[in-house]
C-alpha cells in the first residue's frame, strides 16, 4: 500500500491536548491526549497488528475479499470487529481495517487518559469532554476544506469516519469505516447521493451520515454543519 502524504492534518489544531503520531507500515496514526503517550501508543499498535497479520497468515481471504466473509473460531477480537462491520455493511473485512485499528489503540489508551482522539486516515476515534469540529475534505468539491461536522461529548466514545466525500458518525469506527466504503461504492455522480442516503439507512447503528458530490450534499441523523 502506497504511503499518501496526510496533508489535512495540517489543520488540526487542540490546543487544549498534545498531539503526537504512531506510524507502523501502513497505520499511521494522529494521536491527541492529554499527555504524550506514544511508547504506549506504538506498542498498542503493534499488539493489534500483530493479531491481524497472523490471522491472515490462515484466512487469506480475509484480506482479499471485497464481500462479508465469516471468520474462523480462532480469529483475534480486531478481526472478529472488522467482519461483524463488514457484514452490516456489506462489504469486505478490509474496508474497516482502518477504523479498527483506531478505536482498537484508543480504547486501550483511555486508561492514561480522559480525553483521547485517534485518527487514522480519515476515521476517528473520539472520547472528547468539550464539543470539537471535524474538518470534511472532499477532493474538488467547492465545499473541502470550507465546512466541519461539530460533534458534542457523549459519554462513551464514538466514531467520525471519512472516505472520499462520504462521512459517518457511528457507535462503533469499524462500522463507521465499513459504512462510509460502501455508501461511496454507490455513489458516482450527483444525482446518486439519494441512492446513498438509502443505503444508509439499512445499515443499522449509524449515527449520521453527510455526503457530497461535487456542489451538492445529503445528509441525515445527527449531522451539525458549521464553517471551518
Amino acid at each position: 500500500m502506497a504511503y499518501e502524504e496526510r496533508t489535512y492534518r495540517n489543520y488540526v489544531k487542540a490546543d487544549d491536548l498534545v498531539k503526537f503520531e504512531v506510524i507502523e507500515k501502513e497505520t499511521d496514526l494522529l494521536i491527541l491526549a492529554e499527555q504524550n503517550l506514544y511508547d504506549k501508543a506504538l506498542a498498542f499498535t503493534l499488539k493489534y497488528r500483530i493479531d491481524l497479520e497472523t490471522y491472515i497468515l490462515t484466512d487469506h481471504k480475509f484480506l482479499e475479499t471485497l464481500t462479508p466473509h465469516r471468520v474462523q473460531y480462532s480469529a483475534p477480537p480486531i478481526a472478529r470487529a472488522m467482519a461483524d462491520a463488514a457484514r452490516k455493511a456489506k462489504v469486505g473485512p478490509m474496508a474497516a481495517v482502518a477504523g479498527a485499528m483506531a478505536e482498537f489503540v484508543g480504547r486501550d489508551l483511555r486508561q492514561f487518559t480522559d480525553e483521547i482522539i485517534v485518527e487514522n486516515g480519515g476515521d476517528i476515534f473520539l472520547k472528547i469532554n468539550r464539543p470539537r469540529k471535524v474538518g470534511v475534505f472532499a477532493g474538488p468539491s467547492p465545499f473541502s476544506g470550507k465546512i466541519a461536522l461539530e460533534v458534542d461529548p457523549r459519554p462513551e466514545p464514538f466514531s467520525v469516519c471519512q472516505t472520499e466525500a462520504v462521512v459517518i458518525i457511528a457507535k462503533s469506527a469499524p462500522l463507521a469505516a465499513a459504512a462510509a466504503t460502501a455508501i461511496v461504492n454507490e455513489v458516482k455522480e450527483i444525482a446518486d447521493i439519494e441512492k446513498g442516503l438509502k443505503l444508509a439507512k439499512k445499515i443499522r447503528g449509524l449515527d449520521g451520515v453527510l455526503i457530497i458530490k461535487g456542489d451538492q450534499m445529503g445528509a441525515l441523523g445527527k449531522v451539525k454543519i458549521v464553517p471551518l
